[in-house]
């Protein structure tokens, strides 16, 4: 089958070598030329895990190409898939179909022949009706069905997750569409993955309720994690106690300093907007937005509190600035946060990451960029984990502690035991694990 993904982000990216490796044949497009060159000549332009080795081998099976060219590409195509971003829209927090509806009206007039056009992107609900009556209406002779596909890929896990999916789920309003993504996804058929069928607005849907959800619950456990520091209980143990009922499950219940990167923070405001405007607002989506932006505040506040109440004039080191491991993306990354206010405070930043800091460059200033974790703990006041990077995972405590001028160590994602910590010469402190309070207890004996 003949695919082209306009757009060769990191779902495009993703997406398109996947399916070149499932021996479809597959042009990914992409309107910068610098980022072409550079997969022309072997290069990747992201970080994940196993990417550039599947590109590679596909590549070389004649099954991936690579180009600028989207009128060529769609002329012969079978199914265009529209994998572009939609970022925040600045101002009001919808999401921004800008490029969406760009490429739709590029590919309406390269249409040859019947061909399903696919949104991959994340959209609101009703963009697929638009991307629709944007092709009739550039071309009214096309001959095309509009799907909707949406992503559930993790980044750090993300071939794995298109591989193995939990679930695809595709959205249509036109039948003609159901053999021709039922081919596209035919050799997942031997994993068993199943295949939703469902109405476009409803597919549109699914993507935003289910993120939402996932950022609910990690804001959930965060917000338990506060309350276990107050009354002296261990949040790891609560998550764990809960996490093994059936009905709530373990994933996403890591307490830590809130949620980043490119799907959780925008599509959950945008899901906020799309719900306000259809008059049905979700109240509990709207708290977790709130409470996610103050949690990395606070973790700001949490490392002022061990250097004594101030920052001024120290050093602190941070360790992993990524949102999560294994991944480069730096988009609304807590450490962002964490780090201006840091620097708001009066301190110097020296930091590092495996995968991050060259992306960060260009998103914090003053910060003085380490070549290890060591280096970045050099005459620190506090060293603070913000991801937990497997290399972070089992540092030379001692090392570390004697390369700093103070003794805290912030674990901000638990990655650590206190004992161990403690026998190493620091002053521990970590997220959600309480010292039993000395007060009257909180429920009294019956008398």
């Amino acid at each position: 089958m003949r695919i082209v993904m306009t757009g060769s982000g990191y779902v495009g990216l993703v997406s398109g070598a996947c399916l070149a490796d499932f021996g479809h044949d597959v042009i990914c497009v992409d309107k910068d030329e610098r980022k072409i060159a550079l997969l022309q000549d072997g290069g990747v332009p992201i970080y994940e895990p196993g990417l550039a080795d599947l590109i590679d081998r596909n590549v070389k099976a004649g099954r991936l190409t690579f180009t600028t060219d989207l009128p060529a590409s769609v002329a012969q195509a079978d199914v265009v898939f529209i994998a572009v971003g939609t970022p925040a829209r600045r101002g009001d927090g919808h999401a921004d179909l800008t490029y969406v509806y760009d490429a739709a009206r590029e590919i309406a007039s390269s249409i040859r022949g019947f061909t399903v056009v696919v949104t991959k992107s994340t959209v609101p609900v009703g963009t697929g009706d638009e991307v629709d009556r944007i092709i009739r209406e550039t071309n009214p002779a096309a001959q095309f069905a509009v799907a909707s596909n949406p992503e559930f890929l993790r980044e750090g896990a993300a071939i794995e997750d298109f591989k193995r999916p939990d679930r695809i789920v595709i959205g249509m309003e036109d039948e003609r569409a159901r053999p021709v993504m039922e081919e596209v996804y035919r050799p997942l058929y031997l994993n068993q993955a199943p295949i939703q069928f469902t109405g476009r607005r409803t597919s549109e849907l699914i993507k935003y309720a289910a993120n939402a959800f996932l950022a609910m619950k990690i804001t959930y456990i965060n917000e338990m994690a506060d309350l276990c520091e107050q009354v002296g209980a261990d949040v790891q143990q609560v998550a764990r106690g809960i996490g093994l009922d059936n009905r709530i499950g373990s994933k996403f219940l890591h307490a830590g300093p809130g949620y980043g990167g490119s799907c959780f923070p925008k599509d959950t405001l945008a899901l906020v907007k799309t719900a306000e405007d259809a008059g049905a607002p979700i109240r509990l989506i709207e708290t977790t937005v709130a409470v996610n932006e103050s949690r990395k505040r606070a973790m700001a506040r949490k490392i002022v509190a061990v250097c004594n109440g101030s920052v001024r004039g120290k050093t602190v080191g941070v360790l992993g600035l990524t949102f999560k491991p294994n991944t480069d993306d730096m988009r609304d990354a807590p450490s962002l946060a964490i780090i201006r206010a840091l620097q708001d405070g009066g301190a110097q930043v020296r930091a590092y990451d495996p995968e991050g800091m060259e992306a960060a460059r260009s998103m914090v200033q003053d910060v003085e960029f380490c070549t290890s974790p060591y280096a970045a703990a050099e005459g620190a006041a506090a060293v603070v984990i913000v991801t937990e990077w497997d290399a972070l995972r089992a540092l030379d405590l001692p090392r570390l502690r004697s390369a700093m001028s103070g003794d805290a160590l912030v674990d901000l994602r638990n990655i650590y035991r206190a004992d161990v910590a403690e026998a190493a010469g620091f002053s521990y402190v970590s997220v959600g694990r309480g010292v039993a309070p000395e007060i009257e207890p909180l429920v009294q004996a019956a008398e």
